[in-house]
């Protein structure tokens, strides 16, 4: 395969497209909205009254298992992937295992909430499973120079497509009888329209996850070189590639300190990601009709959403100019310094309009601090065709960060009782990422043995 042909690089995007549905709607809008809705009624916790956990820290802990397992089966698939030179194949099941937890959220009620939550941890192994091997394409399609362009233009492509089927989703749930929801809701036994419509969405982004993925899927090849001979146990040999990985990081120091501050600052971003719905759900208030404070509605989270994924696409467009002036570690200090930022303005955030604000920082950064954190590994691997499990290596990081930054919520949360210190620990986690960060050098240095 030659790179830098635009038209498999174009499909190449295009499975961003079809997947950001599932971390807008899923994780960060629709669900989350929806999932309040039915495990906390009049400030009463039913899942805590239920399970002994409040509702908040079992969503993120939902969460922190789910990224456990893809972390942990991660070098086993690049494993699977090196020897056999079938990216494209683990791609499409790992999408279409993710696709299909989607459209089972459909059956999601707060009395089938264990099968809801395990519906809403298998999407995610799918989503993040399939990173893996979509990431891995990168440098085998584009030559290293036009990685933070190719890279950023995925994720603007994700953050347009997520965007389009959120208003869509938008509008089935603000107003279900502008497309007969509601009399679908009254034939279904006098279901309630919103509740319907929400679920409905959730069937709506796995099919548009698994029609879109249809592109990349055409366009990229079915097989690549494969890197290793003979017989192999493919259950072990991605361990063994892992463990391999880590003893060259051994020998260097920009991409060994590089992994470590990705490691840190990565905990918060994710986190922020996930959860930052389900924190404003609880402590953002908004002015009724009559003046009273009340928590902010679903059409304002929806709307600091659209705000977020809107103002994301920009922001990948500036880093990439940024990264290109002062390149790519000046870009990600000066990314996660706002994120510090954001964090110390969220702990003084209570009412919606400060709340926006906050969510169009979040968008500038969010986009610009991934784009960039993937193109910037990628241009700091040394000269290896040995892409999945590098970038094995960089996604284990990547999950196991995520579940610790999750983790972290629910249990200050559930030990605090209180949301807003988890904004603490969040902060700390961009400080720590931020101070390592400036230690990377600029150059690789690779240490004597």
């Amino acid at each position: 395969m030659q790179k830098g042909d635009p038209r498999i690089i174009r499909a190449w995007t295009m499975y961003d497209w079809a997947n950001s549905a599932y971390s807008l709607t899923i994780t960060s809008a629709i669900f989350p909205i929806y999932y309040a809705a039915i495990s906390i009624v009049d400030g009463f916790d039913k899942v805590a009254d239920r399970f002994g956990v409040p509702a908040d820290s079992m969503q993120s802990y939902a969460l922190s298992v789910g990224f456990l397992i893809v972390a942990l089966i991660a070098p086993i698939l690049s494993g699977i992937a090196d020897s056999r030179g079938n990216k494209l194949a683990y791609l499409k099941g790992f999408c279409y295992l993710g696709a299909a937890s989607c459209m089972g959220l459909f059956f999601f009620t707060f009395d089938h909430l264990v099968f809801g939550l395990v519906l809403f941890m298998l999407a995610c192994v799918g989503f993040s499973g399939s990173l893996i091997f979509y990431d891995a394409f990168l440098p085998e399609i584009a030559e290293p120079a036009d990685h933070d362009k190719v890279s950023a233009r995925g994720y603007i492509m994700g953050y347009v497509g997520s965007v389009l089927l959120l208003i869509i989703n938008l509008i089935m749930v603000q107003s279900p009888q502008l497309l007969g929801i509601d009399r679908l809701a009254q034939w279904m036994g006098g279901m309630d329209p919103g509740g319907l419509a929400a679920r409905l969405s959730f069937l709506s982004v796995g099919l548009w996850w698994a029609l879109w993925a249809q592109i990349p899927f055409a366009a990229l090849p079915k097989r690549t070189r494969t890197i290793t001979n003979g017989e192999v146990n493919v259950w072990v040999s991605g361990y063994r590639e892992l463990r391999k990985v880590w003893r060259q990081l051994g020998g260097t120091v920009r991409l060994k300190r590089y992994l470590a501050a990705f490691f840190v600052f990565n905990m918060g971003i994710q986190t922020v990601m996930y959860l930052a719905v389900a924190f404003a759900t609880r402590e953002i208030k908004q002015l009724d009709a009559f003046g009273n404070a009340v928590p902010i509605g679903a059409d304002a989270l929806i709307i600091s959403i659209l705000v977020i994924q809107l103002v994301a696409a920009f922001g990948a467009w500036i880093f990439t100019r940024l990264s290109g002036r002062f390149g790519n570690l000046m870009a990600l200090g000066i990314g996660v310094t706002i994120w510090v930022g954001i964090c110390i303005g969220a702990y003084f955030t209570h009412w919606t309009t400060e709340f926006y604000v906050l969510a169009a920082f979040v968008g500038l950064v969010m986009g610009g601090c991934q784009s960039l954190s993937r193109s910037t590994y990628a241009k700091f691997l040394p000269d290896t065709e040995d892409h999945a499990s590098y970038f094995s290596f960089y996604d284990v990081s990547y999950y196991m960060g995520t579940v610790f930054g999750t983790l972290a919520y629910g249990l200050v949360n559930q030990i605090t009782g209180d949301l807003r210190n988890t904004v603490i620990a969040i902060g700390s986690f961009f400080v720590i990422g931020l101070l390592l960060l400036l230690r990377v050098p600029a150059r690789e240095r690779t240490l004597v043995a």
